[in-house]
C-alpha cells in the first residue's frame, strides 16, 4: 500500500490544495488540475506524517485514477495483486524500487525520503506475498489502523470502490446520452424528411388553390350571367311554405309582391319564348296565386265581420288590421277583380250600417238638449210686454229668459276650434238650456271628423286598385244615409226659429268645416257642406226679411206728421228708441261674426235692407217733434251715436263700412244740432 503512496509522491506536484476546516488532516495526497496522479503527498507543519488519517478522495479524482491505472508502473491494490499483470513477486518488486537511485526516478518530485518509510501498517499477520496473493480476498481484508493514525489502505480501498461505482454510473449516463442523441438524430432526420414532404404538399396546395380560385371566378361569372334566369324560373321553398301555410304577418305582403313579380316575368317569358322550365313553372305560380287569393279573402272577411261587433271602434280596426295589410287587397284585385269588388261591397254595406247606427244614436242623444225658443215675436219692433204676454198665452216659454239680439259669449263656440264635440253621455245628462248652434256643431263636427277619416282610409286602402272617382262613389254610398240624417237635424233646428245670430253662427261653423275638409284633402264631403249651406242661408234671409218687415210695420204705424199738441210733443223724449238698441245689438253680433266676410255675402245685402228700413223709421219718428228741428236733430244724433258706440269694437271690412256710414250720419246731425 505504501508503494502507491511512493508512486503518487513521485508523480505529484509541489503544491497542494488546502483542506476544509471541518475535515481533519489526512496524509492522503489531494489531486490538482495539473497532475494525473490521484494522490499528492502533503505535510502539515507541526505534525508527523505518521499522524495522517484515512480520507476519501473527491469525485474530481475519478479521471486521474483512470489515467494512473493505465500507467505501466501504476500502483493500486487490485492491480498489484493480479498475478497475470505482475509475474514477479511483490518482494522482488519492492527490492527493485529500493535499489533505484534518485537519477533513475521518473521525475524530480519522486525522490524517496527516509521519512516516507516511517509508516506503520497492519497486515493482519500476513506477509507481502500472502497479501499480494490474496487478490480475491481483498474486500474481506480488515486493515485496522492504530487509533491515533487511520489506515491508508482502507481509505484507498474505499476510494476505489466509490470511484468504480461512479465510473459505472458515468458509463451508464454516457450510454443513456448516446441513446438519447441517437433518438434525437433519428427524430431530426425524420423531421427533415417531413419538412421536405410538407414543402411538397404546400406547393401542391398552392397549385390546387390557384386552380380553385380560377374555377371560382369562372363560376361567379357563370352565376352572374345565369342567376337572373334561374331566379325567374324558380320559386324558393320558403316562399311556397309561407304563402300556403304560414302565419299572415308583416312579411306576408312582401311575399305577395315577390310572387306577383315572378308571375309578371313569367307572362313575359311565355310571350317571348316557350321553354320546358317556363312550362313547368306556370302551374306552380298559378296554384300559389289561387292559394294566396283564398287566404286573403278569408282574412278580409274576418275583419269585416269584426266591424259588426257591438261597441267596436271601427277606426282602430282600420288602422291596425286593414291598412297594415293594404297590399293584400291590391294583390286580390289584380288577380281576382270580381272577388275584390264583392269584398269591397261587403265592406261598404257594413260601414254604411255602422255610421248610420252610430249617428242615429248620437242624434237622439243631442235631441235631449234643452234649447231656447226664438219665434216670430222676437223681432225688432215687438214690445217686451206684448212679447211676454204672447209667450205666456201660447205657453211656449220652455227655457230661461234669453236675449235674441245680444251675441254675448255665443261667439266663443266659433272661436274654440279645438273644443271636441259633445259626447252622447254628456248630452243626455246636460240639464242646461242652450242655443241651436250647440247641437248643430256637435253633430256636424263628429260627422265631419268621421267622414274625413273614412275617406282617407278608402283612398289609402283601395288605391291604386280603384280610381279616386270610384272611391268617391263608394264614400257617398257609405255616408249617404248619414248625411241625410245630418240635414234632417239641421232642418229641425232652423225650421221654426227666428234666431238670426244662431243661424249665422251655424253658417260660420259650416264654413270652418269646409276649410278643414280642404286642409285634409277630402273633397267628397263638399256636397254635404254645400247642402247644409243651402239650408242655412235661405233661412237667414227669411229671418232678416222678418226683421225688415217688423221695422216697416213700425214705420207705417208711426204718423207721418205731428198730430199732437205742443205740450204733448214736449213730453216726447229725445232718447234713443228701443228699436235702435235692438238693431245696434243685432248689428254688433252680425259684424262680430263677419270679420273675414266680404260685401258679396247675403248677410251684407240683408244688413243693407235692414239699415235702410231703420233709418226710414227714425226719420219718420223724428217728425213727432213737430217744428222743433233742434230736438229732432238731437233724437237722430242720439240714435246714430248709440249704434256707433255699440259696433265700435268690431273689425273687418264689413264693420269698417258700417262704422263709416253711421259716423257720417252722426256728424251730419251733430252739425244740425
Amino acid at each position: 500500500m505504501w508503494l502507491d503512496r511512493l508512486a503518487g509522491q513521485a508523480s505529484g506536484s509541489g503544491s497542494s490544495t488546502p483542506q476544509s476546516v471541518s475535515r481533519s488532516y489526512s496524509p492522503l495526497p489531494r489531486r490538482t488540475s495539473s497532475n494525473l496522479s490521484p494522490y499528492v503527498t502533503s505535510q502539515r507543519q507541526g505534525q508527523s506524517p505518521r499522524g495522517s488519517s484515512l480520507s476519501l478522495v473527491s469525485s474530481e479524482s475519478t479521471a486521474s485514477l483512470l489515467a494512473s491505472s493505465r500507467r505501466p508502473n501504476g500502483s493500486g491494490l487490485k492491480q498489484s495483486s493480479a498475478p497475470a499483470a505482475h509475474p514477479t513477486s511483490s518482494i522482488e518488486t519492492l527490492e527493485k524500487l529500493l535499489r533505484k537511485t534518485p537519477s533513475s526516478a521518473p521525475t524530480a518530485d519522486s525522490d524517496i525520503l527516509d521519512s516516507d518509510f516511517d509508516l506503520d501498517f497492519d497486515f493482519a499477520g500476513l506477509s507481502l506475498k500472502e497479501l499480494a496473493a490474496s487478490q480475491d480476498d481483498v474486500d474481506a481484508l480488515s486493515i485496522t489502523p492504530k487509533p491515533q493514525k487511520p489506515s491508508d489502505s482502507q481509505a484507498n480501498m474505499s476510494t476505489d470502490d466509490s470511484d468504480q461505482a461512479k465510473f459505472e454510473d458515468l458509463h451508464r449516463s454516457i450510454n443513456a446520452c448516446d441513446d438519447i442523441l441517437n433518438s434525437v438524430e433519428t427524430n431530426l432526420t425524420s423531421f427533415r424528411n417531413d419538412l421536405a414532404s410538407v414543402a411538397t404538399d404546400i406547393e401542391s396546395l398552392q397549385d390546387r388553390s390557384a386552380a380553385l380560385n380560377k374555377r371560382l371566378e369562372n363560376r361567379k361569372e357563370i352565376e352572374k350571367a345565369l342567376s337572373p334566369l334561374v331566379e325567374e324560373l324558380s320559386v324558393s321553398p320558403e316562399i311556397i311554405t309561407k304563402i300556403t301555410t304560414g302565419h299572415i304577418d308583416e312579411t306576408w305582403p312582401k311575399l305577395l309582391t315577390e310572387l306577383d313579380r315572378r308571375a309578371s316575368v313569367h307572362q313575359k317569358k311565355i310571350k317571348e319564348a316557350q321553354s320546358k322550365a317556363t312550362s313547368d313553372l306556370g302551374p306552380l305560380l298559378e296554384k300559389l296565386i289561387q292559394k294566396a287569393v283564398e287566404r286573403i279573402r278569408d282574412v278580409i272577411v274576418a275583419q269585416i265581420k269584426a266591424l259588426r261587433s257591438p261597441n267596436i271602434n271601427a277606426q282602430i280596426i282600420q288602422q291596425q288590421n286593414f291598412l297594415k295589410f293594404k297590399d293584400l287587397y291590391t294583390f286580390l284585385h289584380k288577380h281576382h277583380s270580381q272577388l275584390a269588388e264583392e269584398i269591397a261591397l261587403a265592406y261598404m254595406n257594413t260601414m254604411r250600417w255602422y255610421y248610420l247606427t252610430q249617428f242615429t244614436r248620437y242624434e237622439k242623444s243631442l235631441g235631449k238638449i234643452k234649447l231656447h225658443v226664438l219665434d216670430k215675436n222676437d223681432t225688432l219692433n215687438h214690445e217686451e210686454t206684448t212679447r211676454m204676454a204672447s209667450v205666456l198665452s201660447t205657453a211656449r216659454m220652455t227655457g230661461p229668459p234669453h236675449d235674441a239680439f245680444n251675441i254675448g259669449r255665443r261667439i266663443d263656440i266659433v272661436r274654440a276650434s279645438e273644443q271636441p264635440a259633445l259626447s252622447s253621455f254628456l248630452a243626455e245628462e246636460d240639464k242646461a238650456t242652450h242655443y241651436l248652434e250647440v247641437p248643430f256643431r256637435s253633430f256636424n263636427l263628429a260627422l265631419i271628423d268621421n267622414a274625413a277619416a273614412e275617406y282617407t282610409f278608402l283612398a289609402t286602402y283601395f288605391s291604386p286598385s280603384l280610381s279616386f272617382s270610384h272611391i268617391s262613389k263608394n264614400f257617398n254610398y257609405i255616408f249617404e244615409p248619414t248625411f241625410e240624417l245630418g240635414k234632417s237635424l239641421s232642418k229641425a233646428l232652423i225650421s221654426d226659429t227666428y234666431d238670426a245670430l244662431g243661424i249665422l253662427i251655424c253658417i260660420r261653423l259650416n264654413q270652418h268645416f269646409a276649410f278643414e275638409l280642404q286642409r285634409r284633402r277630402v273633397p267628397a264631403v263638399d256636397s254635404y257642406v254645400n247642402a247644409t249651406n243651402m239650408l242655412l242661408w235661405p233661412r237667414l234671409q227669411v229671418i232678416m226679411d222678418r226683421h225688415c218687415e217688423s221695422v216697416r210695420q213700425l214705420t207705417n204705424a208711426t204718423p207721418a206728421k205731428a198730430s199732437k199738441s205742443t205740450a204733448e210733443q214736449a213730453k216726447v223724449s229725445a232718447a234713443p228708441h228701443q228699436v235702435t238698441q235692438r238693431f245696434g245689438q243685432l248689428l254688433h253680433g252680425i259684424l262680430s261674426l263677419s270679420v273675414d266676410a266680404g260685401d258679396d255675402e247675403p248677410v251684407a245685402a240683408g244688413l243693407q235692407r235692414l239699415r235702410t228700413d231703420l233709418e226710414a223709421f227714425l226719420t219718420r219718428f223724428g217728425h213727432s217733434f213737430g217744428s222743433d228741428k233742434r230736438k229732432t236733430a238731437r233724437f237722430m244724433y242720439n240714435n246714430y251715436s248709440l249704434i256707433l258706440t255699440i259696433i265700435s269694437d268690431t273689425t273687418g271690412k264689413l264693420a269698417d263700412e258700417q262704422q263709416r256710414h253711421f259716423e257720417e250720419l252722426k256728424t251730419a246731425y251733430q252739425d244740425g244740432d
